[in-house]
């Protein structure tokens, strides 16, 4: 259009530049602590060994003390399983990370025994966005709305105890035509309520994942322009290159952040400052 060349060298050039710049970030030192981090994978297309295959994009996205969002990295595995887990926690602990208060996931094969195993004390925090999605899939559309308003009495209540009452009472309603819904809630349960310890406007930070489910849907429509990428290095490269663009808008602490509210109740929990 122009009438200027670009030689493949130069190409090149620009891309081991990108790798570079991959390389260095993703070997940053972190900071000790991180009050939350939010675990989450997506799936793209790579060329290997002469055929298409579907891989796993790891991202960890923190928040740290003062209430900064923060990306701490980007891993790429073949498969979304438990054992790549490991090896991406053994990589943070060695640029710096000691511990983590909540980690929020959602059912990401092994990754409740990894991190345990990593940070002993770490509280695991289920995505309640994600477990009113899988309470709904089944629900009629004339029953949805009803069932939502009585799954919010759950999650949106004072603490742990009320919250324990309003399952009762939804499962008692409702138990006769959805009952794999309260039985799931149920045997979650473990995975919901550390959130409870926290005030309400940390609450709704954690529970949410509204941080790393936007920053999906970036990533997610800039893997859709690279319909098959020709190999790992060039996925993460562009991975890299959006999450910059993203990062640049996380000016501001989230809102209502408070660190010493998160550090006291975690402390009454035993935990290490």
């Amino acid at each position: 259009m122009y009438g200027v060349e670009v030689s493949p060298t130069l190409i090149s050039n620009i891309t081991n530049a990108v790798q570079e710049d991959v390389k260095a970030w993703q070997s940053r030192p972190l900071n000790d602590i991180y009050p939350i981090v939010w675990f989450d994978a997506l799936h793209v297309k790579v060329r290997h060994e002469h055929r298409v295959i579907s891989k796993a994009i790891y991202m960890a996205l923190a928040v740290n003390l003062e209430g900064q969002k923060e990306l701490l990295g980007i891993w790429i595995s073949p498969t979304e399983g438990a054992k790549f887990w490991p090896s991406i926690f053994t990589e943070l602990k060695n640029r710096g990370m000691k511990d983590i208060f909540t980690a929020c996931v959602d059912g990401l094969t092994g990754i409740d025994e990894a991190l345990t195993a990593a940070f002993p004390e770490v509280m695991v925090q289920t995505c309640i966005v994600h477990m009113i999605r899988n309470s709904t899939k089944y629900v009629s559309h004339k029953e949805r709305k009803d069932l939502c308003t009585d799954l919010k009495e759950i999650y949106r209540a004072l603490d742990e105890k009320t919250a324990l009452e309003a399952l009762d009472t939804f499962c008692s309603k409702w138990d006769k035509r959805y009952s794999m819904i309260g039985k799931s809630w149920r045997q979650n349960w473990s995975k919901i309520i550390p959130m409870f310890l926290f005030p309400e406007e940390i609450r709704r930070t954690i529970y949410t994942a509204n941080a790393i489910e936007s920053m999906n849907m970036t990533l997610r429509k800039v893997s859709r322009n690279h319909r098959i990428f020709p190999d790992d290095d060039s996925a993460i490269k562009v991975m890299y290159l959006a999450s910059q663009n993203i990062s640049k808008k996380w000016t501001m602490p989230i809102r209502n952040w408070g660190v010493s509210a998160a550090v006291e109740n975690r402390n009454k929990m035993g935990g290490k400052q």
